[in-house]
């Protein structure tokens, strides 16, 4: 039996599965001895359950050989944010306070991976209540370093190819950032095109759901795969969400208009991330426009985090108040200033937030897309912290999709992503300019 069917991407895996040529149960076999392998090093997975995901990958090789209905993912593992509420696992939320904890919950995005044919393998690291403090996992390409955080165990999974797809979650950069220092493709929908409900809540105003993969149809697909309304959620909206598959095989009709923004901190990117940005923008010549930063968006990384640290305080009191010993020395003064946010300090920021949104609409009247770095360098070592978020920040905070692309290679080897962004409930638009600028800069390039 061939034993390198882990090396497949969920869309290779697909196919093969459909035309007999692999089952999901040698997939996840491959996926397995892949995990038992390697992860000892990485650390991942804070749970797996071999059995259950055989039992799943035995059902969807059953419904196939029956000739019955499949999903879009049929027979494709999947790892999950350990901030995800499942009814046979548990959901430990990167902290010793929820060790063990069990509920008979599901999530709503596991509802529609079941449906969709997915094999949930497991739980994947988060740092501490999916923040700032750092949990035990690696980067995949040099273990002495970060694969950032928070959705940590995701990112590195699928870089290190023990599942082709996972979920994250991103309040501020904690998708595109892990993404970019684990060289994988990360995309974070526009708010609202998945729910919420049944995962760990830090910040109802800007907790947003995002995909890992290994292509750019990968995410896409995983995304069209658990996206839809949900009434529990109140930013889910009853509309009907952009076709991602198809965005992200679609060529563009026109040579895309993109808009590179002189940030005010952008004097944190590295020397190797501002020079690979730099090639790139000489690469895309007159179809980027650059442009100095507005006035209303210097002081949106403040706002993002009176909203977040205000809302996690509120959102988690108790738990912090009946735990304060076993939380981390990293997030207790967090939540000593958050305590200080005013009501009306947290309503300040919340209509700026709104401000920043009503920018943006009017801003992608005239651009495809902003390119952006994804992340402010190489992933740094571990120990360190797991990275700056600084350059997600605005667009987390207006809801805006974004995905991060893995074009560059920093000063030791490791990858920096390159992040596109796009105009809200057009994430099509933004995967068929991503795919476009993939295409453009490879062929220049040779």
């Amino acid at each position: 039996m061939k034993n390198d069917w882990y090396t497949l991407t969920a869309s290779e895996a697909l196919v093969a599965i459909a035309s007999g040529r692999l089952t999901s149960v040698e997939l996840v076999k491959s996926c397995l001895a892949r995990i038992s392998e390697t992860d000892g090093a990485i650390k991942a997975w804070a749970f797996l359950d071999e059995d259950a995901a055989l039992a799943q990958a035995a059902e969807c090789d059953r419904i196939r050989i029956a000739g019955m209905a499949t999903g879009p993912l049929h027979g494709i593992p999947v790892g999950l944010k350990d901030i995800i509420d499942t009814a046979k696992m548990p959901t430990q939320r990167g902290s010793l306070i929820f060790e063990g904890r069990q509920t008979d919950r599901v999530a709503r995005i596991v509802e529609f991976l079941r449906e969709a044919g997915a094999v949930i393998m497991g739980k994947t690291v988060t740092t501490e209540f999916a923040f700032v403090h750092a949990n035990e996992t690696r980067n995949p390409h040099n273990t002495d370093h970060t694969p950032g955080g928070s959705s940590s165990g995701s990112a590195a999974a699928v870089a290190a190819m023990h599942v082709p797809l996972a979920i994250g979650t991103q309040t501020n950069g904690s998708v595109i950032r892990p993404a970019s220092f684990c060289g994988i493709f990360g995309f974070k929908p526009t708010r609202g095109v998945i729910s919420r409900d049944g995962l760990l809540q830090t910040s109802v105003s800007l907790d947003q759901i995002g995909c890992f993969g290994r292509s750019l149809v990968d995410v896409a697909l995983l995304t069209d795969a658990i996206g839809g309304y949900d009434q529990r959620d109140v930013v889910s909206f009853a509309r009907p969400r952009p076709n991602m598959s198809e965005g992200a095989a679609a060529d563009v009709p026109v040579t895309p208009a993109l808009a590179w923004i002189d940030l005010p901190f952008n004097d944190r990117l590295s020397s190797d991330a501002l020079d690979g940005i730099d090639a790139v923008l000489e690469i895309l010549g007159s179809s980027v426009e650059r442009m100095t930063a507005a006035d209303t968006l210097s002081d949106l990384v403040a706002v993002q985090a009176t909203i977040h640290e205000y809302e996690i305080a509120k959102h988690q009191a108790a738990v912090f108040d009946a735990h304060w010993d076993q939380i981390s020395d990293t997030l207790k003064p967090i939540i000593t200033r958050a305590r200080a946010i005013t009501k009306t300090q947290y309503d300040d920021a919340l209509a700026v937030k709104a401000s920043a949104e009503g920018f943006f609409k009017a801003f992608f009247v005239d651009y495809d897309a902003i390119i952006a770095p994804s992340a402010a360098g190489e992933a740094p070592t571990f120990g360190n912290g797991t990275g700056d978020p600084i350059f997600c920040t605005l667009w987390t905070l207006a809801g805006l999709p974004c995905v991060s692309l893995p074009m560059l290679v920093g000063e030791t080897g490791l990858p920096i992503g390159v992040q596109l962004i796009g105009p809200t409930e057009k994430d099509d638009r933004l995967l068929r300019t991503a795919r476009w600028l993939q295409t453009h800069v490879a062929e220049i390039a040779e």
